[in-house]
């Protein structure tokens, strides 16, 4: 049975991913430092649990795991006086810690990293793994950072992985709706209407959580020994989709549900949680479409088994039975940036982001 460290499992993707390698055989402990651990949609799985985060763990809590996956990072904009350097440095410097102690104890390290190191995607052609990159907010860089930082480290013992999500939407314990697809399903299911924050020109690549926790679960079994970091675009080709043709496919599975913009709106308070600082005057300039060929050419036994549409299918199935309603899809634990400014503001953690 394969030993698995997974660190920051109780954010969206982490609260699922235990799960689905639970469920498989793998046995999983976990460790975080709880920004999110209140925040459920429905009770999550229960995991072992190390009590230290990414910034505390040592070589003597990680020895004896095979794998660790390092989930742990901040995946939203600065907030309150601090600058983009004092949110997101620690981030790279913990993780290349960790990815230190991991090559010393011979145990392999995965790094979830994102298609929006892409950012711009110029002429409209997918992008494969070789194309140039190009990050357009602080979130992008540190992950492009991270991944160059273990591409340093890398040698004939050490070959990590770092696996470039496209946009990730599906039912999770700990759901984020301040990503596309669940937000605009989550507003569908609570109030009949989808709201967009931009004019909805905007290329992404979206994937399934399935099809996520598989790159994860396949990555584990596989005895990759390259001697260099190995990158893969995780998702499916037909994956690729302009925003406002994802709003509208969730508008149509939703009976009397209504398509608008938030700049049409006179709602404004109202759509606090929604509204993206990254786009400007209703243009997002984060577009790009990306190739995921790779990932089903050499990672062995993965296939990607979700298209959108069945995927949001799915996901509005998931909040129907859940009885998802407005004031629970605005609660403020499922939005990553309003969640830790509470924490920040009130005091409960203090600007080097630990708890007081």
């Amino acid at each position: 049975m394969k030993k698995v460290l997974i660190i920051g499992h109780q954010g969206y993707l982490g609260s699922i991913l235990t799960h689905y390698l639970q469920e498989r055989g793998y046995y999983c402990v976990g460790a975080d430092i709880g920004f999110f651990q209140y925040g459920v949609l429905y009770p999550p799985k229960q995991v072992p649990m190390i009590d230290k985060e990414a910034r505390t763990i040592t070589a003597e809590d990680i020895k004896g795991f095979d794998v660790l996956i390092m989930l742990a990072g901040i995946s939203n904009d600065p907030f309150g006086n601090l600058s983009y350097e004092e949110i997101y440095n620690p981030t790279r410097d913990y993780a290349i810690r960790v990815a230190k102690i991991c090559k010393k104890l011979g145990v392999r390290f995965i790094f979830p990293s994102s298609c929006s190191v892409y950012g711009d995607g110029g002429d409209g052609s997918q992008m494969d793994e070789s194309a140039p990159t190009n990050p357009l907010t602080p979130y992008s860089l540190n992950k492009l950072q991270i991944e160059q930082d273990l591409s340093d480290l890398s040698d004939e013992n050490f070959s990590p992985i770092a696996l470039r999500f496209g946009t990730v939407f599906g039912c999770s314990p700990r759901i984020r709706f301040d990503v596309v697809i669940n937000m605009l399903c989550g507003m569908a299911v609570s109030e009949k209407k989808v709201v967009l924050n931009s004019n909805g020109q905007a290329w992404r690549p979206h994937v399934y959580i399935d099809d996520v926790c598989e790159s994860f679960r396949c990555c584990i079994d596989w005895a990759y020994n390259g001697g260099k970091l190995l990158v893969l675009n995780v998702g499916r080709n037909d994956g690729n989709f302009k925003i406002i043709n994802i709003a509208k496919l969730i508008a149509s599975e939703v009976d009397g549900c209504e398509l608008s913009f938030i700049s049409q709106s006179s709602e404004g308070e109202s759509h606090d949680l929604l509204a993206d600082r990254k786009i400007q005057d209703g243009v997002d300039k984060r577009t790009y479409r990306v190739s995921f060929d790779k990932i089903h050419e050499v990672l062995p036994g993965y296939q990607a088994k979700w298209p959108v549409e069945k995927g949001v299918k799915k996901l509005i199935k998931d909040l129907d039975r859940l009885k998802l309603n407005q004031d629970k899809f605005k609660q403020r634990d499922f939005y990553r940036l309003q969640h830790i400014e509470f924490l920040h503001n009130t005091g409960l953690i203090n600007d080097e982001l630990y708890f007081q």
